[in-house]
């Protein structure tokens, strides 16, 4: 029957879950054997299922006031989502009283007995109300607007402003998103109520004492504990916050002033006009594949496959979803970008981060079953960050039209201090949600998350001046999607650096090979575990001071040379 089955997901959105789970009843009853049909069919309709997801939660993002697409998103969250679960437990737990020897399936095999052991049916409508919560945050963030100069702008639009020279323009545009984000406090912390409730009633369900065991399990983290993680905090502490402080006392002393204040990071030190590196996002398209194809040439054509089906969504406008992301859909084994480009050097970096990511799609797409290319998020962004620090190399206008020299250097230079400084901004974000699952009962009052988030900012970023902001200090957790909507997501972030600045080391001493080891990484998609992964992409895997010293050291003669240079 499987002959039947559509090869696209076109149209499948209106499909109900009567119209998919004769595929699955026919799977169940199917004997294994030792044929790799099984696999296959199971790898066709669950690519099917999951690109459906995909694409209605991407129609919800890209617009977010549009209350047919979210209708279609909830019915499929509603009717077709915990049926489909139920019926892929049950499969793997076919699967798993078989235990096929599959090159390259054994890992697969650990995911599936462990999300087997933590499945729950009791939790399918919780994490059907969970995904809903999801998209409430989406929106209150997405409708957040101010008026400027006679134009009604996104919060997200005034950051051209963050850059102005004039410091109190820039401040005038600080303040402005400010005031609109704290607008939406009662709304947030309404709903931060209802997340922590219902994550500790998912852990319960799953016979754990707290979310975070739970959580750790959830996302399949084999190689490395919760106390890996607060070991991490401590050497970033130890070896990045004085990097990062040095950084700041410079910017300071170029800036004349007493304190840093908010409004001044973002700003060019030297007080030049802030880099323009495109106009719209048709140039910062084509300028991106003149960059890819630098890096590579394999890369730089599947940036022109994305372009040619229409697989990016750049540009920022009301009622779009905050953030960027890179999505799948599996079925047809392409990648989606999303982002809100409003014309700065950032937007350069989300899209060579988000193409790294969809770079992963393309090159694991050769792996035949669907269970083997679901890769772990410590390496996913290894795969992003990576692209970033390589494909900066090329910024100049004679590789991609970016920039002048001296502006190419410019960015790197802003890039590289950018990085250092995000190690200590990750342990906040890290260390912020160790402490709210170690603490449900005093993080559900937002004032408790209020005050922990502002010491814990303290402890790792203390060099800006927030006297007279402190209730925009405290409620920056707010403003973090991550700690919202993809719990304890953001250590990987750090991870990954770690793990990217060692493949861009590699990338600075021979190009070729570094790429080939890159690209090598990322075609096992799934099938190996963290450790090996790191090592093939040229790598170590690690959490300790010594790394992150030879890391901080490279970045930093980098930068001081780009400097020499006039960056």
């Amino acid at each position: 029957m499987f002959d039947a089955l559509p090869r696209e997901s076109e149209g499948l959105s209106e499909w109900s879950w009567d119209d998919f789970a004769p595929y699955y009843s026919e799977l169940i009853r199917r004997p294994i054997g030792k044929s790799t049909d099984f696999l296959s069919d199971w790898s066709r309709l669950s690519e099917l299922i999951e690109e459906t997801f995909s694409r209605l939660h991407v129609a919800t993002t890209v617009n977010t006031a549009d209350l047919e697409a979210e209708k279609r998103y909830h019915r499929f969250l509603d009717e077709i989502f915990p049926k489909a679960e139920e019926a892929e437990q049950e499969l793997k737990k076919r699967l798993l009283e078989v235990s096929p020897e599959l090159p390259g399936f054994e890992l697969p095999l650990q995911k599936m007995r462990t999300e087997a052991e933590l499945f729950r049916e009791v939790n399918l409508p919780l994490l059907v109300h969970e995904r809903k919560l999801e998209g409430q945050y989406d929106k209150i963030i997405g409708s957040q607007t101010v008026p400027w100069e006679g134009r009604e702008l996104t919060v997200a639009q005034l950051r051209p402003h963050y850059q102005n020279p004039d410091r109190a323009i820039r401040e005038q545009a600080w303040r402005l998103a400010a005031q609109r984000q704290l607008e939406d406090r009662d709304a947030i912390n309404s709903l931060w109520g209802q997340f922590l409730s219902l994550r500790e009633e998912l852990a319960s369900n799953a016979g754990f004492t707290e979310y975070r065991s739970y959580r750790w399990k959830q996302l399949l983290r084999f190689d490395y504990t919760p106390d890996d993680c607060l070991r991490f905090h401590e050497a970033i502490e130890e070896v990045v916050v004085p990097a990062a402080a040095r950084i700041y006392e410079r910017r300071r002393k170029l800036l004349g002033l007493e304190t840093l204040r908010p409004w001044d990071l973002d700003v060019d030190p030297l007080k030049r006009p802030r880099l323009a590196p495109f106009q719209d996002v048709s140039e910062l398209k084509a300028k991106a594949s003149a960059v890819f194809h630098r890096v590579d040439p394999v890369l730089g054509d599947y940036f022109e496959t994305m372009l040619r089906e229409d697989l990016l969504d750049l540009d920022n406008r009301k009622n779009k979803a905050p953030g960027g992301y890179c999505t799948e859909f599996a079925a047809a084994k392409r990648p989606f970008i999303f982002m809100n480009a409003v014309g700065l050097h950032d937007d350069v970096q989300t899209i060579l981060h988000e193409a790294g990511h969809a770079f992963h799609t393309f090159e694991k797409s050769r792996l035949p079953y669907y269970h083997q290319r679901q890769i772990p998020m410590e390496f996913a962004e290894v795969a992003s960050m990576s692209m970033e620090f390589m494909a900066s190399t090329f910024l100049a206008e004679s590789d991609s039209g970016f920039y002048s020299p001296v502006d190419a250097a410019r960015a790197r230079v802003e890039h590289l201090e950018r990085s250092i400084v995000f190690w200590p901004f990750m342990a906040v974000v890290d260390a912020f949600q160790h402490w709210v699952y170690e603490n449900p009962a005093d993080a559900a009052y937002p004032s408790n998350c209020d005050a922990q988030w502002m010491r814990i900012w303290n402890r790792f970023m203390g060099w800006i001046d927030w006297s007279g902001l402190e209730l925009e200090l405290m409620t920056g957790w707010q403003r973090k999607l991550h700690i919202h909507t993809v719990p304890f997501y953001y250590v990987e972030y750090g991870l990954a650096q770690l793990g990217a600045v060692q493949v861009w080391a590699n990338f600075l001493s021979d190009r070729n090979k570094a790429v080939y080891a890159y690209r090598s990484a990322l075609s096992l998609g799934g099938t190996a575990p963290l450790p090996t992964l790191y090592t093939i992409a040229g790598a170590g895997f690690a959490f300790d001071s010594d790394v992150l010293v030879a890391a901080v050291s490279l970045m930093e003669r980098t930068r001081d040379d780009l400097k020499m240079g006039g960056g």
